[in-house]
């Protein structure tokens, strides 16, 4: 399913010029998702993988994926390729790869199935909101606070991964979880709070426009 999103809009990109190389690798953190569920969840000849615990190939795969979020953004800002639609399909990548992985863990018995779908529920969330801001023309950045989230994120779930290798690595691996869990609620107020001026002032299509505005609203209201 991955291979065939992937390869649509790889197809669809090139067609329209879109397809710079920012947008190759996140495109290529698309194809790498498929590749991951693969090896964590199925059930190699003595849980190696070429020789290799399945563990270690799939911490692997999914830290290759994770990198390719940085280099993209920072490839976009250095070489002025920022784009709309890669502002849009990143954090698509990133929730496509973030989900099959937590979703992994959870089948391999690594985290709790309760805490994965409160944090999968937020990513759902935080994208309609983003899909719906996108529809009216305004494109809702990455707050610092959700950057904080990722990261952590990424970081609990190698070392979830490699918990089995290395029980020090679960424990860790869980503190770190529960932090995601703390940061994905915390992250989600503050997309909703920058949504809903977006909401208030159809009019603008800039969200710190749009805040600057509500604050002055909310002053006006005072004084009167």
């Amino acid at each position: 399913m991955s291979l065939l999103v992937a390869r649509t809009i790889y197809n669809r990109l090139g067609t329209i010029g879109l397809m710079n190389l920012p947008n190759i690798l996140t495109v290529a953190r698309i194809v790498l998702v498929p590749f991951l569920m693969v090896v964590l969840l199925t059930r190699f000849e003595g849980e190696l993988v070429f020789g290799v615990a399945k563990e270690i190939v799939g911490a692997a795969i999914f830290g290759v994926a994770a990198f390719t979020d940085w280099l993209d953004g920072y490839l976009a800002r250095r070489r002025s390729q920022v784009t709309q639609l890669g502002q849009l399909m990143d954090p698509l990548a990133d929730k496509l790869l973030i989900t099959a992985a937590l979703v992994s863990l959870v089948q391999m018995g690594m985290a709790s199935a309760w805490m994965v779908a409160v944090i999968l529920g937020r990513e759902l969330a935080i994208t309609v909101l983003r899909s719906v801001a996108y529809v009216r023309g305004v494109t809702i950045p990455a707050s610092s606070l959700g950057k904080v989230k990722m990261g952590t994120q990424v970081f609990a779930i190698l070392l979830l991964i490699l918990g089995r290798q290395v029980w020090l690595f679960w424990v860790v691996g869980q503190i770190a979880l529960w932090v995601v869990l703390t940061t994905a609620l915390w992250s989600a107020v503050d997309y909703y709070r920058r949504f809903s001026h977006i909401v208030t002032h159809p009019n603008v299509t800039d969200f710190e426009s749009a805040r600057q505005q509500a604050e002055e609203n909310r002053k006006r209201a005072k004084a009167g």
